[in-house]
């Protein structure tokens, strides 16, 4: 299969590691000069729960590949998604399939002004990743990656996609109601990736704290009023266990958004818990928490002098 991934940081080369490993003919596409030179140099190395390997793989910026693809991983941040949607639209066949494995809410709609809905696919994963230095990642944990089509007639490729996923040791899943999913692992990362960057904590750090348990109740019961607002029922003692389930496996890994603030890079703050904040009011529903949460991380971006 043809893929590219668009967006090469921590999560997109991880993930373009393990598939151009299991045989697949992959291309990275990322705009950081330094990624780029370092991957052509030296190739690109990644240690995958603790095996270090290093492979060659091609790189470039989007509007410098001619090739087209069968299937493009999106792996942008939330606020970059439309500028990589426009730099790739002519990559993009009739038949290309975007699959879109973003934090946050919301971006479907903004990929369907781009392509049809028959050939978008949404979907989650736990995958945790990190960028250790320009060409070198890290990829941790089992995933899975549950994806779903977002128009049934999509179902047989997004099948076909899964098992590449399984067969590449990514741990693919076929979703029932990747909706849900979705808001899931936004409630996961409106959680652990706020906090932690707020509190300048690892996730071992974070939930060694009492307070911590406190605040997840109360901004998943937050983001499930938005999700109700949007046809998605979470039952928030449910989600919480989830989240702290989640929290015993990652020790000491800072999530991504602590990790855009200690690079000062610009977060996905208005994806998440911002978003939330915004629909909850819309409706005349109190926020409070995701409302903060959205205003300290902008403060502290505007302290550092993020650009």
């Amino acid at each position: 299969m043809k893929i590219a991934i668009a967006g090469s940081g921590a999560l997109g080369s991880s993930f373009g590691f393990m598939l151009q490993k299991g045989g697949h003919d992959v291309t990275l596409m990322d705009y950081w000069d330094e990624q780029i030179q370092t991957i052509r140099e030296h190739g690109l190395t990644a240690n995958v729960n603790g095996v270090i390997e290093t492979i060659r793989i091609p790189i470039d910026k989007p509007e410098n590949i001619q090739d087209s693809f069968d299937v493009v991983f999106m792996f942008t941040k939330s606020m970059g998604l439309r500028h990589m949607l426009k730099a790739i639209a002519h990559t993009l066949t009739v038949d290309t399939k975007i699959v879109c494995l973003l934090n946050g809410l919301g971006h479907a709609k903004t990929i369907a002004e781009y392509i049809p809905t028959k050939n978008i696919i949404m979907g989650t994963t736990v995958w945790t990743a990190g960028l250790d230095a320009p060409g070198k990642v890290h990829l941790m944990g089992h995933g899975p990656v549950e994806i779903q089509e977002s128009d049934p007639s999509g179902k047989s490729e997004t099948l076909a996609i899964v098992k590449v996923l399984q067969d590449c040791g990514l741990n693919g899943v076929y979703s029932e109601d990747v909706h849900f999913t979705t808001w899931r692992k936004a409630c996961v990362n409106g959680t652990m990736n706020s906090l932690s960057a707020i509190l300048d904590a690892n996730i071992e750090e974070l939930f060694s704290s009492t307070q911590t348990h406190a605040m997840v109740k109360e901004i998943v019961k937050e983001f499930a009023a938005a999700a109700e607002i949007d046809g998605v029922d979470l039952n928030v003692d449910e989600i919480v266990d989830y989240i702290n389930q989640a929290s015993v496996n990652l020790g000491s890994h800072y999530p991504s958004m602590h990790q855009d603030i200690s690079n000062r890079r610009f977060t996905e703050i208005d994806f998440l818990n911002g978003t939330v904040a915004k629909m909850c009011e819309d409706n005349n529903i109190p926020a409070p928490y995701c409302r903060l949460i959205t205003q300290l991380i902008h403060a502290k971006e505007e302290i550092l002098g993020v650009k």
